[in-house]
């Protein structure tokens, strides 16, 4: 296996860390822990099931790790493409992996809400991390489209994964934008949210099997 295979397999391994981290915290754990608008329908189920969302927590950390790791693997692999770019992709995506990372520190505040009975407070932390959440991800929906621009012009990965990265970073910008400024509207954009799964999915996959970029 030559250096590159190497570090792209790694930038796959990365991928496939914040795929799972990021589904299973976000998705399982706290999409069936949390109720939007109920503060005590949510606390009564986090208190049934803290140590799951702690754990979600701890997954959520190393899903920020694991960004940080590609961000770092992308710009050394595309750089030689058009370095400003690839270096303009790499800060948004490590802005993005900070934001997450500081919008932890609301999450972890609920536990300790909920045991000491302050539910409504739990429910707005919890809010105050999905709002952190959303501004990072408009961050990473300008990388995603960056990225199209430098894997298209890499010619290592189809064209379909192309798109579906640069209609990824379309969904994100859309589904934040809805969140701060017509929440009302965000629920019925959810189902738009597999796009970017699938295209992200296919990308991991790429890497971690053709070795290709």
């Amino acid at each position: 296996m030559t250096h590159s295979a190497t570090l792209i397999r790694l930038a796959g391994l990365a991928y496939l860390v914040i795929i799972l981290c990021g589904v299973w915290a976000e998705g399982v754990v706290r999409g069936s822990l949390v109720t939007p608008g109920d503060a005590s329908a949510t606390a009564d189920a986090i208190r049934a099931a803290l140590g799951l969302f702690r754990a979600s927590l701890l997954a959520d950390a190393t899903m920020a790790l694991a960004d940080i790791t590609l961000a770092v693997l992308f710009f050394t692999l595309l750089r030689h493409i058009q370095p400003v770019l690839a270096l303009l992709a790499m800060v948004l995506r490590l802005v993005q992996a900070g934001l997450i990372g500081a919008s932890l520190i609301a999450l972890a505040a609920v536990p300790g809400l909920v045991t000491s009975g302050d539910d409504s407070l739990a429910l707005t932390f919890i809010g105050l991390h999905a709002t952190g959440y959303d501004i990072g991800l408009i961050f990473f929906a300008v990388n995603c489209g960056l990225m199209a621009v430098l894997l298209s012009r890499s010619g290592g990965v189809p064209r379909v994964i192309v798109y579906g990265i640069a209609a990824a970073g379309a969904v994100y910008l859309t589904g934040s934008i809805l969140r701060l400024l017509a929440p009302e509207l965000a629920a019925g954009f959810a189902p738009a949210y597999l796009i970017p799964l699938v295209a992200e999915s296919a990308l991991c996959l790429w890497l971690l099997i053709r070795a290709r970029i």
